[in-house]
């Protein structure tokens, strides 16, 4: 799918062929979209480094072109295998056109379409790319967000469970922090190269917008090797927890099934067709019911102190 927007007098519009100024925003595209892409400027080799999943963050910069290559956050949905991870978003400035190409849909993109930054201008290439990178570092740190409500619920959970779903849940989460993780450093070094390379000078607005990119990103670093030591931890000792849980659960089992047999053993006894103490009595059989009473009372007494209830 093909995007195409040029700022105008009546702000952000959308277009049908990109002209000078413009900004090309592709998502997966199809090879005839890609045809597209080529036949206005960007090199092939690009278009595929933006769509493998494997592509590291990095910037390529060229007397014709800058290649800035970005991973940002994709969320695949709470039943996925890892719900949060990250995927490759390549920005391809050649000219006075923008291009970005990613395998999917971002909210990134609808955030920056919808009118949030004021100083969005298509024709201002390099701003527009510091304006990707500062939401890029926002959504991380939305989902780093939600991604802490989520654990706070599961360890709710966890805290009665016997069970290893809750525990597995907490893993894939982990997961998703481990690609954050790798995908925030990587950006990092990214951008650090790209403010060596002094490539948004142009403007002092720029180079406070990059300082304030740098800064939100470190912050989503910090908050993800917070959450990872957490988690890591938090685990660890839920497994013990369930552990304990499951052991409480059998020792009162293991008390019930013992008062439970009491009884039955005292009947056993004296429905045996033997002679036996005191059967000729007239009240024999309420003996028998007060011993087999007595020593129930006796058992739940003992494991009550013991707290095995």
């Amino acid at each position: 799918m093909l995007n195409i927007y040029k700022n105008t007098e009546q702000g952000l519009e959308r277009l049908e062929t990109a002209v000078n100024g413009s900004w090309i925003h592709a998502v997966d595209p199809t090879p005839e979209e890609v045809q597209k892409l080529i036949a206005w400027g960007m090199d092939v080799d690009y278009v595929n480094y933006s769509l493998d999943q494997d592509e590291m963050a990095r910037m390529e910069r060229e007397d014709e072109y800058t290649f800035i290559l970005l991973r940002i956050p994709y969320f695949q949905g709470k039943t996925a295998d890892v719900p949060y991870t990250t995927m490759p978003l390549g920005i391809y400035i050649l000219g006075n056109m923008v291009f970005t190409v990613c395998r999917y849909e971002s909210d990134i993109f609808k955030v920056l379409t919808n009118g949030k930054y004021r100083g969005l201008k298509t024709g201002k290439r390099y701003r527009l790319a510091l304006y990707i990178f500062l939401e890029t570092s926002v959504r991380y740190l939305n989902c780093l967000r939600d991604i802490n409500k989520t654990t706070g619920a599961l360890e709710d959970q966890l805290q009665q469970s016997t069970r290893n779903r809750e525990v597995l849940e907490l893993l894939k989460y982990q997961k998703s922090l481990t690609y954050f993780a790798t995908a925030l450093r990587s950006n990092e070094v990214m951008m650090e190269r790209v403010q060596r390379v002094q490539l948004f000078n142009y403007y002092e607005e720029d180079q406070d917008l990059l300082e304030d990119v740098l800064t939100e990103n470190q912050q989503a670093i910090q908050m993800t090797n917070i959450n990872t030591e957490i988690l890591s931890s938090m685990m660890d000792a839920f497994a013990s927890i369930i552990s304990n849980n499951l052991n409480g659960v059998m020792k009162v089992l293991a008390a019930l099934t013992i008062i439970v047999n009491l009884p039955a053993i005292v009947a056993a006894f004296y429905g045996m067709n033997v002679t036996l103490p005191g059967q000729g009595h007239p009240l024999a059989f309420l003996l028998v019911l007060g011993i087999a009473v007595g020593l129930t009372a006796v058992a739940t007494f003992v494991f009550y102190k013991r707290d095995w209830f």
